[in-house]
């Protein structure tokens, strides 16, 4: 039995070990919390300006954008089918490129292809931002401009999901928050549960309600200027996930020190 107990103790100390491995860089494996926090808050921002300013579409909420297809597609006043149909592709074909960008990556290597997938994101939100440039949303109807942004901001958001669909980091998808709220509520003292990952969790949904406030705030003054502040803040997290990447190896020890928790 004392045998028996200590290759358990020694497997699940390994799968732990394997579990939070970021390539033998533990220093990336702290800094890629406050990233993905970072490009959650991008998320809300970048959909403030897809819904209020493109004809209500959403380019990183793909739940909600087929939704709004559906409705479209029934008809129902002021949604288009083209813009909807539009920002679901692109969003498919960024995951696409993400996901062959990231195929390559195994345990010793992920960090360094999602670095890379991130500063796809980065271009092509570079590019929405230069396309942007004196668009109004009163040009929605006559003008191919929100076709290119919607297209721009959808290959930028799925490439990104499919990279932070590699790293799978739990509570951080940095879109969808239902099963984040879901695990807030399920796993509360209330449930009889203890909390785990509570500051991540909520750390998500106050991230993409803040940006998506603030894009809201941004675009009455200049669509343009939201999109800038988007792009630049991606570009801010992907720097932050490549210096990590270039930092000496730390003691394991330093992995605890983030108060995001573990990334497992």
């Amino acid at each position: 039995m004392d045998r028996i107990q200590v290759l358990g103790t020694n497997n699940l100390t390994a799968g732990m070990m394997n579990n939070s491995s970021t390539g033998g860089n533990p220093t990336a494996e702290k800094i890629t919390p406050y990233a993905l926090l970072g490009m959650t808050a991008v998320t809300g921002l970048v959909d403030a300006v897809s819904f209020l300013s493109l004809g209500r579409v959403f380019t990183a909420n793909m739940t909600g954008n087929i939704l709004i297809l559906a409705f479209a597609t029934a008809r129902v006043p002021g949604l288009s089918v083209a813009r909807s149909s539009t920002a679901l592709i692109t969003f498919v074909m960024g995951a696409i490129l993400g996901g062959r960008i990231t195929a390559r990556a195994n345990a010793d290597s992920r960090f360094r292809f999602v670095a890379q997938a991130f500063l796809l994101e980065v271009v092509f939100l570079l590019a929405a931002s230069f396309c942007s440039i004196g668009y109004r949303s009163d040009l929605l109807e006559h003008s191919f401009q929100p076709f290119a942004l919607i297209a721009f901001t959808g290959l930028a958001m799925g490439t990104r999901n499919a990279a932070v669909r590699k790293l799978a980091i739990p509570d951080l998808t940095t879109t969808v928050l239902t099963l984040t709220l879901t695990g807030i509520a399920a796993d509360s003292s209330l449930a009889n549960g203890n909390n785990p990952r509570l500051a991540r969790r909520v750390g998500s949904v106050l991230a993409i309600f803040f940006g998506a406030a603030v894009g809201a705030v941004v675009i009455r003054y200049s669509i343009s200027a939201a999109l800038w502040l988007g792009t630049a803040t991606s570009g801010l997290c992907s720097a932050a996930l490549l210096r990590a990447l270039g930092t000496p190896d730390e003691p394991v020890t330093a992995r605890a020190a983030s108060p995001l928790g573990s990334s497992t």
